[in-house]
């Protein structure tokens, strides 16, 4: 925007920029998830996510996230990264990585719950350890729980490239509560 509060038109494509690219993205309705999760454990969802019983959140297909293997207090995500998920500097966006952390770190939380409960972050603390290219992937992200309780739990994360180098980890904390009747 300009001193007169007239914003620039955005600049035209020129022959330089190639040919678009594209991804589509589809989904089911998250809350039939939301709601399968209402009966079953924590580590139940998500194994029901994973083996297709419940469909999965729709920023895991956004992010192209899929569930590998998971225990109570431990789950392992991959990440398939491309050159949609690209900053400015031509990398894949922190913004990704951290997506991936606070993932792993809250599904891990989430194995150890009960029926009803739910999690939410409270802080999350990322280092980013090295740049993540579209040839880096796929992503495999690993989240710990450090340790559970009633109220406030503790995780971390890690997550590293195809060639097994850590390229980012995380501590966080999440609070634990009640989820409210449907």
């Amino acid at each position: 925007m300009n001193s007169e509060g007239v914003t620039a038109a955005a600049p035209t494509r020129t022959a330089e920029w190639g040919e678009p690219r594209s991804r589509t993205v589809t989904w089911h309705d998250p809350l039939i998830t939301a709601a399968g999760a209402m009966q079953r454990s924590g580590l139940e969802t998500m194994e029901a996510i994973r083996d297709g019983l419940l469909p999965p959140p729709p920023i895991a297909l956004l992010v192209q996230m899929g569930i590998g293997a998971l225990e109570e207090g431990r789950v392992e995500f991959t990440c398939d990264v491309d050159e949609s998920v690209y900053n400015p500097i031509g990398v894949v966006h922190g913004g990704l990585v951290c997506t991936l952390l606070d993932t792993v770190a809250g599904c891990a939380v989430h194995t150890t719950l009960p029926a009803g409960f739910g999690y939410t972050s409270i802080e999350l603390k990322v280092n980013y350890l090295r740049a993540v290219h579209a040839t880096s992937g796929p992503l495999t992200a690993v989240g710990t729980v450090v340790k559970p309780g009633r109220r406030v739990a503790f995780a971390e994360g890690e997550v590293r490239d195809a060639s097994g180098r850590t390229v980012a980890t995380a501590t966080s904390s999440l609070l634990v509560f009640p989820l409210p009747p449907a």
